[in-house]
């Protein structure tokens, strides 16, 4: 019973890097990755960061696979994804925290006017204008799982007023959460940011459309670090380029890497980043290791996914 590492990916870890990240955890495990895959039917649970399309069909025997990263949509709607193969995701604290300081990042980046004074440094400026006041300052946080709750206590931390948002009910202290589909919209027109952090399920997908980016408050600021289907990117610049959005941060992409031609590369009210957030996994890998363990033994998974409702 062997387990595969094949991210499906270029530009992060490389598969042996995984692999010896693994074996610190499970020393005595067969462990293998894509370039030594040795006979694919001893191969039982693959870990990935992208399901390639074609690795399912090569491994008769798999009963598990694990998503290295944030986001399962692609894994759990894959076609070639046999339905009695299990899915787990990773719950680490490393990436939770740094997608929490990317969002407060590019919020006091606009509170403290930081593009203004590179552009009046750059002309020799000297231009003083008033930054906001944190306390007065409100946030939304849309998303209230492991990683959103992170982001709405991190800024809550700094002083500003935190509001959240999810599908079901949530309680953190000392943030005032709402939920619902009728409660996004009247809660969006209350924020001078909103940082949203969604998995991407049939519920959000084209979420922030024309007419939920209507509430957004006037001179608000859109900050995406969840899923790239959450925002229909055409509207979007319509809302920057009409009202009522004043910027926009995009971490995630519905398309990435993203096109040369796309408009959102040169829109002056846009900032984009290549899918950078979160990085690092910690030590999630010991994860990797325990389900790896549990499935050889019969025991229930980490972090297991519904497969029906995608998250």
């Amino acid at each position: 019973m062997a387990l595969l590492i094949e991210t499906g990916v270029s530009g992060w870890m490389t598969n042996e890097q995984i692999a010896n990240e693994v074996r610190k955890y499970a020393p005595d495990a067969d462990i293998r990755t894509g370039a030594k895959m040795g006979n694919p039917a001893d191969i039982v649970m693959a870990a990935v960061a992208h399901l390639l399309p074609d690795l399912p069909s090569q491994l008769p025997n798999l009963h598990l696979m694990q998503k290295l990263g944030a986001g399962v949509e692609t894994i759990v709607n894959h076609p070639a994804l046999p339905p009695h193969v299990r899915v787990t995701r990773l719950r680490p604290d490393a990436p939770a925290r740094e997608i929490a300081e990317y969002c407060l990042a590019y919020i006091l980046r606009a509170q403290r006017n930081m593009d203004f004074h590179d552009v009046e440094q750059a002309q020799a400026r000297w231009s003083a204008i008033a930054p906001r006041e944190t306390p007065e300052t409100v946030v939304g946080v849309l998303g209230l799982g492991h990683i959103g709750a992170r982001t709405a206590q991190m800024i809550r931390s700094v002083g500003f007023q935190v509001l959240g948002w999810s599908r079901s009910a949530k309680t953190l202290d000392g943030i005032a959460c709402h939920h619902g589909p009728d409660a996004l919209a009247p809660m969006l027109g209350k924020c001078d940011y909103v940082a949203a952090i969604l998995p991407s399920t049939s519920d959000t997908r084209d979420l922030m459309d024309a007419a939920m980016l209507a509430h957004m408050k006037p001179g608000s600021v859109l900050i995406n670090a969840g899923r790239g289907d959450l925002i229909v990117e055409s509207d979007l610049i319509d809302c920057l380029d009409n009202g009522p959005l004043d910027g926009a941060v995009l971490d995630v992409l519905r398309s990435e890497p993203l096109p040369s031609d796309n408009p959102l590369w040169h829109h002056p009210k846009v900032t984009l980043t290549p899918h950078v957030s979160g990085w690092h996994l910690g030590d999630a890998f010991r994860d990797v290791a325990q389900n790896y363990t549990r499935l050889k033994q019969g025991q229930p998974l980490l972090h297991e996914v519904d497969r029906q409702r995608g998250y």
